[in-house]
């Protein structure tokens, strides 16, 4: 029995030696990868290396909301305050049980209209359609029934004007060059489908007219440990996989389409939560089965601040709902899972994926339960164990600390002594406990999922400092 147990521990050994170092040498490649984007990016700007002048693509900005009378009217100043001057913003209130249609009204002095919206991609049908003329760009509200995230965006395409759109969450706030910093790479390429923003969380941010005023970290651990999260996440494999065009994710939060590919691609598929990266995905199957050449890009200088969850039954539920996404989205497509007409989507990106975020949670909690049972049977070299998982925090705090300080130089934001103690203190944290429990919540996530599915769960929301 002793004998069994020892070659399965071998082989286990064996196998997270593999993954350990795959995922290793994939984020530092990406983190290197990124820094040295984010500075050349910055350099450019500096010597005024871009595209100048009065070039602008007419855009449509979709505003999902659901029960967001807490946030809209922040996000929407955000975008009045866009230095942008070709735009159209269009709110959809999917069904809100609050105050969201009428804070909008009010606060935007909107007028009730008979607007009929052609269905060029399919949605629930209009309850009500309002429009305001006399702001810096004309705004409309569209009230419908409740049918998720993906069916209120499908009715904001439906009811827009412009070639591009964006599509953006209610609880956000943009930049005021986020929007022209967005549409760069469709002036660069002709062939430019969909461009992805930097997300990044609000909590502890002040902006006013679209401008960064005053930043920290945030006062609660929860949040603080995101920021971390996130500057990890999109300095790390988005503008990595934008070097071969193979994104197949952009936030929900804050994406540019063009709106004749996603139309005839079908537009948002309502039967799945992960919305953002479905379309996504969906438009490479397109493009590539209609031999239609098309780019799919990441901004990295055009920013979107959103709110992170700052109680952890919020992160749990957003994670789990992230991770459903994920599983939908990549078992819609699987067909494209080391299919040689996909090039490097279907070998690198669509493998990154399934090993190192859909399947992660589930080895990393199999990691977990193994430990315990080897020491149970008396097989573990404890020292060397607390030495190796000392080594791995400190590997990966040190890469999150290089994509933090890299993105917080590059977007010339300034850091204070104690937040810069805070950032240090907590990445060792991030890596080792929060990482361990949004394992745990993301393993279990698919359990029951089946039930209520489309919905947007509901997650407290605090009032967006925009001024």
């Amino acid at each position: 029995m002793m004998d069994a147990y020892k070659t399965f521990f071998e082989y286990v050994g064996i196998f997270f030696i593999i993954y350990l170092i795959g995922y290793a040498s994939f984020l530092f490649l990406s983190v290197a990868v990124g820094s040295s984007a984010l500075y050349q990016t910055k350099r450019r700007n500096r010597l005024k290396n871009e595209l100048l002048g009065d070039y602008y693509v007419p855009v449509s900005v979709i505003v999902p909301a659901y029960n967001e009378e807490v946030t809209i009217e922040a996000s929407i100043r955000s975008l009045l305050a866009l230095d942008y001057k070709l735009y159209e913003i269009i709110v959809v209130d999917d069904g809100s049980r609050d105050n969201t249609s009428a804070i909008v009204q009010e606060v935007f002095q909107m007028h009730h209209v008979n607007r009929p919206i052609q269905r060029k991609v399919p949605c629930q049908p209009e309850e009500a359609v309002y429009e305001a003329y006399n702001q810096k760009v004309p705004i409309t509200l569209i009230r419908k029934k409740n049918g998720g995230k993906a069916d209120a965006l499908n009715m904001g395409i439906n009811a827009s004007k412009y070639p591009y759109f964006i599509c953006m969450d209610a609880d956000s706030v943009l930049q005021h060059d986020s929007l022209e910093k967005i549409v760069r790479p469709v002036l660069e390429e002709g062939n430019v489908v969909a461009v992805g923003g930097a997300v990044r969380p609000a909590n502890g941010t002040k902006i006013e007219n679209g401008r960064v005023v005053s930043y920290h970290m945030p006062n609660k651990v929860l949040p603080c440990m995101q920021v971390l999260e996130y500057d990890r996440s999109f300095l790390a494999a988005r503008i990595l996989f934008d070097k071969f065009n193979g994104s197949i994710i952009i936030s929900g939060a804050f994406g540019l389409f063009k709106k004749s590919v996603v139309a005839d691609a079908g537009g948002y598929d309502a039967n799945t939560m992960g919305e953002d990266m479905e379309l996504v995905v969906k438009l490479h199957v397109f493009c590539r089965e209609h031999n239609l050449p098309y780019r799919i890009r990441y901004a990295t200088d055009a920013i979107c601040w959103t709110q992170a969850p700052e109680f952890l039954r919020d992160l749990r539920k957003q994670r789990k709902r992230w991770h459903i996404g994920l599983y939908q989205s990549m078992k819609n497509h699987r067909r494209i899972f080391a299919n040689t007409k996909y090039g490097l989507v279907g070998f690198v990106s669509y493998l990154y994926f399934l090993i190192y975020e859909l399947l992660s949670p589930y080895i990393e909690v199999f990691g977990l339960f193994t430990v315990v049972l080897a020491f149970a049977v008396d097989l573990i070299n404890v020292p060397f164990m607390i030495l190796f998982f000392f080594i791995y925090v400190i590997y990966s705090a040190v890469l999150s600390l290089t994509a933090f300080f890299s993105r917080i130089h590059t977007i010339d934001l300034k850091l204070t002594a104690a937040d810069v103690i805070k950032a240090i203190g907590l990445c060792a944290l991030e890596v080792s406990c929060l990482r361990l429990i949004l394992a745990w919540t993301r393993a279990t996530a698919l359990i029951g999922y089946k039930k209520g599915k489309q919905s947007w769960g509901s997650i407290e929301r605090k009032k967006i400092e925009f001024k």
